[in-house]
C-alpha cells in the first residue's frame, strides 16, 4: 500500500512569534528561491510560509519563516494538497515564487484556492516556447518561423522551407540548456543526436523543469543580430519597462556578461519597448516581474522568450545599482500594497555589469587574485563555486559558469571596462583531466 504524506510529515514551524501579533499581518506563500527572498518578504511586513526542497532550507531561514512545506514542489499533484491542508491552518493570501521551477507551481496552488494571481494559461504559455509562438502569430506579434519536431528529417523539412541557419532547443527548458545551431546541412544528423543525448544526462530535480523536456524539440528561424533583455514590472495589465540588460554571449548561447543601461540607439530602445508590452498583453501577463530576451535582428527586434520572474545572472542587482530598483521586493510585495506601484520608467543613476568566469575545462590547481579583486573601488561582489581540487566541465549551458565579477561604474561603459578588468585580475588555473 502506498504510504500518504501529511502536512505534519513535511511542516516545520520556525516563528516564535504569538498569532495575536500576527495575525494581522498579510501572509504570504513563497515557493522556492533564494533566501534573500523569504528575507525581503519579511522585511516588507510579510509573514511567510516557505515551500523548498528539504536540502535548501536551513536554520539561515528561520528569522524570516514562521511554517516551512518541505518537498519537491515540482510534483504539483503532491504539494496542492498539502497547501491546501496548510492554508486551513495559516490562511495566506497569495503564492509567489521568483524561481525558474516555482512559476507553475504557485500558479498552480493561486488557481486551486481562488487567491488570484497569473493564470496557469499565462505562465504555461511563457513556460511553453511551442505555444508561444503560435499565441504570437495568432495576435500578429513578433512573427519567427517556428515548428515541433521529433527526428532528424523534421529538421530537414523546416530548411527546405525555411532556410539556413534554424535554432533547435527544448521546447520548456530555460538556462541555454540545449540549445543548437545549425549552419549547414551537415550538421542536422549530429545535432539531433546531440540532442536526443540530453535525454542521458545526469539531471537532477532542479536542474529540469519537465521531466520528459527532450521527447521533442522545437524548430526556429535563425534570429541575427545582438541580444538584450528587457527587465518588468506590471501593475493589474499596466507595464513599467524598468531596465533594458545588453548581453554578452558565447558558445551554445551560454551568457558571458551582462551590463545596464543599454547601450542601444533611443531609437532601438523604444521599438524594444514597445514590442515587450505589445508581447505582455499578448501573453495576458497583468502583474509582477517578467524577463523578456529579445534579438535586435536585420528585420527588427523579436521576441526570444520570456519568463514571468526576474531575469537571473544577478540582474536584480544590476537594475538596483543602474536604476535603484529592486525588482525584487516589487514582485513580492505589490500584491499586498507594501510596496508603491512605480509609475513611469525610472532614469538610469550609474553603471552596472557582471562578467563571469569561464577557466578552461580541467581540474583547478590554483586560484589567485581575489583578495585584490575586493578591494577594487569598482567591486561590488564576487562568487566562486569552485577552488583547487574541484573539476571545471566544458561550458555547455548557463550552470557550468564556475562564477562572477559584478562590478559598478559612472557610466555603462564604464562599468564593463571595470567587469572585464576584474574578471581577467582572478586566475584560475586549471590542468587537463587524466
Amino acid at each position: 500500500m502506498r504510504e500518504e504524506a501529511t502536512v505534519s510529515d513535511h511542516v516545520v514551524s520556525t516563528s516564535q512569534r504569538s498569532s495575536a501579533v500576527t495575525a494581522a499581518r498579510p501572509r504570504v506563500l513563497v515557493i522556492g528561491g533564494k533566501l534573500d527572498h523569504v528575507r525581503k518578504a519579511r522585511e516588507l511586513g510579510l509573514d511567510v510560509v516557505h515551500v523548498q526542497f528539504p536540502d535548501e532550507y536551513d536554520r539561515g531561514h528561520w528569522p524570516y519563516v514562521d511554517q516551512a512545506l518541505l518537498l519537491d514542489y515540482g510534483d504539483v499533484d503532491r504539494l496542492l494538497p498539502l497547501v491546501r491542508a496548510l492554508h486551513e491552518a495559516y490562511p495566506f493570501q497569495a503564492a509567489v515564487s521568483l524561481y525558474e521551477l516555482g512559476l507553475l507551481p504557485a500558479a498552480r496552488v493561486n488557481e486551486a484556492l481562488g487567491l488570484g494571481g497569473e493564470s496557469v494559461a499565462t505562465v504555461e504559455l511563457l513556460l511553453d516556447k511551442w505555444r508561444m509562438r503560435q499565441q504570437l502569430a495568432a495576435s500578429g506579434v513578433s512573427p519567427v518561423a517556428a515548428a515541433v519536431g521529433r527526428s532528424a528529417r523534421d529538421i530537414q523539412e523546416f530548411v527546405e522551407a525555411h532556410g539556413l541557419p534554424v535554432i533547435v532547443k527544448p521546447i520548456r527548458e530555460s538556462g541555454s540548456l540545449g540549445v543548437f545551431r545549425i549552419r549547414d546541412q551537415d550538421e542536422v544528423d549530429s545535432v539531433t543526436e546531440r540532442f536526443r543525448a540530453l535525454d542521458d544526462g545526469h539531471w537532477t530535480a532542479k536542474d529540469l523543469s519537465f521531466a520528459d523536456s527532450f521527447s521533442e524539440f522545437l524548430i526556429e528561424e535563425y534570429l541575427d543580430g545582438a541580444e538584450i533583455s528587457v527587465e518588468t514590472l506590471s501593475f493589474d495589465g499596466r507595464h513599467v519597462v524598468v531596465a533594458l540588460t545588453d548581453k554578452e554571449t558565447g558558445p551554445g548561447f551560454v551568457e558571458l556578461g551582462h551590463s545596464q543601461p543599454s547601450d542601444c540607439s533611443p531609437e532601438t530602445l523604444d521599438e524594444v519597448r514597445q514590442l515587450v508590452t505589445d508581447f505582455l498583453d499578448a501573453v495576458g501577463l497583468r502583474n509582477g516581474a517578467a524577463h523578456t530576451e529579445v534579438k535586435l535582428t536585420s528585420r527588427g527586434p523579436r521576441i526570444v522568450e520570456s519568463h514571468n520572474r526576474i531575469g537571473g545572472d544577478r540582474i536584480n542587482d544590476l537594475t538596483e545599482i543602474a536604476y535603484g530598483v529592486d525588482m525584487e521586493r516589487y514582485a513580492l510585495g505589490a500584491g499586498f500594497d507594501v510596496v508603491e506601484p512605480l509609475t513611469a520608467a525610472p532614469r538610469p543613476r550609474g553603471g552596472a555589469a557582471i562578467r563571469f568566469l569561464t577557466p578552461e575545462p580541467g581540474r583547478i590547481v590554483e586560484v589567485t587574485g581575489l583578495d585584490a579583486v575586493r578591494a577594487d573601488p569598482a567591486y561590488v561582489d564576487l562568487q566562486l563555486k569552485v577552488g583547487p581540487g574541484d573539476d571545471v566541465p566544458p561550458l555547455t549551458w548557463n550552470e557550468d559558469k564556475v562564477g562572477h565579477i559584478l562590478a559598478r561604474g559612472a557610466t555603462r561603459t564604464e562599468a564593463v571596462a571595470h567587469a572585464r578588468r576584474l574578471a581577467a585580475a582572478v586566475d584560475i588555473r586549471t590542468e587537463p583531466l587524466a
